[in-house]
């Protein structure tokens, strides 16, 4: 059963996280034009998705472990998804921008012109 469809039955379920919209991101990230060696791992959190990746350049971690890459949050007040890139240096999430679609999000993603998010 779709997801608009649950919230039919259900309108206090919220829309995201829901398997559906990971299965979308995962496979989206697949035209990434960084690192596109490696398999990031999509994962569902409140209200969002988490998106993590081993470190190939060993520029964030030497030891090219798993680092944090992008966190995705839908606002549903809004119908927005808040883009937010992580700050290794102080381990905070900053705000990276703002965009009506899923699909934006994603293009924003996998373009990364300035190497915010595949670092």
């Amino acid at each position: 059963m779709n997801a608009a469809v649950l919230r039919q039955i259900d309108p206090g379920m919220p829309a995201h996280p829901n398997e559906l919209d990971r299965k979308r991101i995962e496979r989206a990230l697949g035209s990434r034009q960084r690192y596109r060696y490696v398999s990031p791992k999509v994962s569902c959190v409140t209200g969002g998705y988490h998106i993590e990746s081993p470190c190939c350049s060993r520029n964030i971690d030497a030891d090219g472990g798993v680092i944090d890459v992008a966190l995705l949050h839908h606002d549903a007040a809004s119908a927005t998804w808040q883009v937010f890139r992580k700050d290794h240096r102080t381990g905070a999430w900053e705000l990276h921008g703002v965009h009506q679609r899923l699909g934006s999000v994603t293009d924003v993603l996998n373009a990364d012109p300035e190497r915010v998010f595949w670092q």
